[in-house]
């Protein structure tokens, strides 16, 4: 199954810019060394925002979580990287309750042993 509405996907500016390519987050250090290494850039920041939403369209969804929030979605597959080497990530995406547009949360690399 495809995520819901993925072609009104959103990635805000600032999931790319302050967190996944951020060195100085707390929690997306780490996932900047990741990203940086395959090519994306903080001054690019829309290829990676652009790879997201590629990714989100071209794999399924792997897990569904409801809350009285919302529907959380993971997604899991390669992402088209600036390098071509298109490692396996997993995103996470979140449709608040009473709402049609799914909204970017995260994106981490898949460790080998959940591949």
């Amino acid at each position: 199954m495809k995520l819901p509405n993925y072609e009104l996907a959103v990635v805000p500016q600032q999931k790319i810019t302050d967190y996944l390519l951020s060195p100085t987050h707390p929690d997306g250090r780490s996932k900047e060394k990741f990203f940086t290494a395959f090519g994306f850039s903080l001054d690019d920041w829309e290829t990676l925002k652009n790879a997201l939403l590629r990714h989100v369209a071209f794999h399924d969804v792997t897990k569904v979580e409801d809350s009285p929030f919302g529907t959380r979605y993971v997604v899991e597959g390669s992402l088209l990287t600036p390098d071509s080497r298109n490692p396996l990530i997993r995103s996470v995406w979140f449709v608040e309750t009473g709402e049609i547009i799914p909204k970017f949360a995260t994106a981490y690399p898949l460790k080998r042993r959940e591949q």
